[in-house]
């Protein structure tokens, strides 16, 4: 799944549904790890949090686009490189799917929800997200992302 919109193209926000009690996060927690990242268009530097970087298979936090998909299966990769170009363009919202392929040979899934924006002035602008990892196995492979 590859999905990208114009940033105001996302549904409007019902009134309460940012109230705390319609946010179910031991539910999220019992069944993934999240964690939020941030792109600068200025740099070409994502910053990942620690769960992201260590399943990422990267040493720093800090890296750029082609290291962080480096790791991702093959078949999605260039899907998933035209979306961060898109995005980079156009201020938009998008998300993706695919699966982190270890050297191990475990593959853990990924989602990745984010939006771009500042985009008005030529290599300006960031994107912000956040990387959800499911806590399940694939077939074939352990358990990657364990509850802490």
């Amino acid at each position: 799944m590859f999905k990208i919109a114009k940033a105001n193209a996302a549904a409007p926000l019902m009134p309460g549904s940012l109230d705390y009690n319609n946010h179910n996060h031991d539910m999220l927690a019992q069944f993934s790890v999240s964690e939020s990242w941030i792109g600068d268009f200025s740099t070409g530097v994502i910053r990942l949090g620690e769960w992201s970087a260590m399943l990422h298979g990267l040493s720093a936090q800090e890296c750029g686009l082609l290291s962080l998909v480096r790791c991702y299966d093959a078949k999605d990769r260039n899907h998933i490189l035209q979306l961060f170009e898109q995005a980079a363009t156009l201020s938009s919202s998008f998300c993706f799917s695919t699966t982190i392929v270890m050297p191990n040979g475990l593959r853990q899934p990924l989602f990745c929800m984010g939006e771009s924006n500042g985009l008005e002035e030529k290599y300006s602008g960031s994107m912000v997200g956040v990387f959800i990892f499911p806590r399940f196995k694939l077939e074939g492979a352990g358990q990657i992302a364990s509850r802490q």
